[in-house]
């Protein structure tokens, strides 16, 4: 067991994120295997922005590479060079839009950037008779997502001057997809990718510029799309980004687990309410158990009343309004003491996890895991 504190304001509380390394080491590999069961071997590409989905990019990227991963993506400069920083030398793409004034700080830490405008160009163009350096970049594309990226009318046009230049390194073409569910949505985007890059193919192989569009639920949909290169986000955390049940998410394992230390126990006694407003009156007298985590810690007020956990084997309850640094359970009839574990997240819980969290908020899981990320330890198990 490895504890890493990173940047958290709370070094000595008992609250923390739990992230499994073996588990991740199991995902990647499983995804690897499922490409090369299908007769692809792309290269892997990490995404590992917003702090690896909250689950801590500097501590998972050396298991990442160890599991054969060749490319990080990150969603800013200052992402990537906190990576370049504690010695990750792969090859690492700000998948975002970076400002026009960071360009600079781009190419002095050897992070490839993505560009899809006039601009980035003239920049880049001033940079190279500057400081005599290419920006390495990656075209990229909008072929339906309608974020960034050059329209698919001026794709080619765009590409053309790229390739011409000789203050660019062109290390990769990209796009992104909107919604891989959706079969005539998804075959458009692919189709107009397709069409922007064919006229390219053979100079890219020449180049060695990696052409990549297959994102997490796509690698599972459409992996004869792998090109040279398919990015791994959501799934790699053992996360699900399919509506549906996916028979490919049967063997993903969750990475990241949530888990608090009983601080006090006490009885609430029949007809006393707990907590703000006291929305929560016993019925009769109930052993209550608190657990130094809140909404604080990015465990919405809104789950108040709707969540389990589990101790000791145990499955218990969450009663009364979550608060900021707080929330208490019902552990009548448990014998539990001061100090024991409470499971929230995690393979313990066998009533709720991440996605009956986000389902109850209608959100996503990985908001939710970004969200933990705010002033909780983390703690690293294999």
């Amino acid at each position: 067991m490895q504890n890493y504190r990173g940047t958290s304001v709370n070094k000595n509380r008992d609250a923390w994120v739990e992230i499994n390394l073996g588990n991740l080491e199991n995902n990647v590999l499983e995804i690897k295997n499922y490409l090369k069961n299908k007769g692809f071997n792309p290269d892997i590409f990490a995404v590992i922005k917003a702090d690896g989905y909250g689950h801590g990019s500097l501590m998972c990227a050396p298991t990442l590479i160890a599991c054969g991963v060749k490319y990080f993506g990150v969603a800013s400069i200052d992402e990537g060079i906190e990576l370049r920083e504690n010695k990750i030398a792969e090859p690492i793409l700000v998948l975002g839009a970076s400002p026009l004034w960071a360009f600079e700080n781009a190419i002095k830490n050897d992070i490839e950037i993505s560009i899809f405008n006039e601009e980035h160009l003239d920049v880049a163009n001033q940079l190279y008779k500057r400081l005599n350096k290419k920006l390495k970049a990656h075209i990229k594309i909008d072929t339906g997502m309608n974020r960034i990226g050059i329209s698919i009318e001026n794709a080619k046009d765009y590409i053309k001057k790229v390739l011409n230049s000789n203050f660019i390194e062109l290390k990769g073409v990209f796009t992104h997809f909107a919604d891989v569910e959706n079969p005539d949505l998804f075959k458009k985007q692919i189709n107009n990718f397709q069409n922007s890059i064919e006229d390219f193919k053979d100079i890219f192989k020449q180049k060695n510029v990696k052409l990549h569009c297959l994102n997490s639920p796509a690698i599972f949909s459409y992996p004869e799309y792998s090109f040279d290169m398919v990015r791994m986000g959501i799934t790699m955390w053992g996360l699900t980004p399919f509506s549906n049940n996916n028979e490919n998410m049967k063997k993903m394992l969750p990475v990241m687990g949530l888990k608090a230390r009983i601080t006090n126990i006490h009885t609430l006694k029949k007809g006393e309410g707990i907590s703000y407003g006291h929305t929560y009156i016993a019925k009769k007298d109930t052993k209550v158990a608190t657990i130094p985590l809140g909404y604080a810690d990015g465990v919405s007020r809104k789950l108040s009343g709707q969540i389990s956990a589990n101790v000791n084997g145990s499955a218990i309850y969450q009663i009364g309004r979550i608060t900021m640094d707080q929330m208490m359970f019902d552990i009548t009839g448990l014998n539990c003491s001061v100090g024991d574990v409470i499971t929230l997240i995690g393979e313990e819980n066998k009533i709720d996890n991440i996605d009956t969290w986000a389902e109850k908020l209608g959100t996503i899981n990985y908001e939710l895991t970004c969200r933990l990320k705010m002033r909780l330890p983390r703690i690293y198990v294999r």
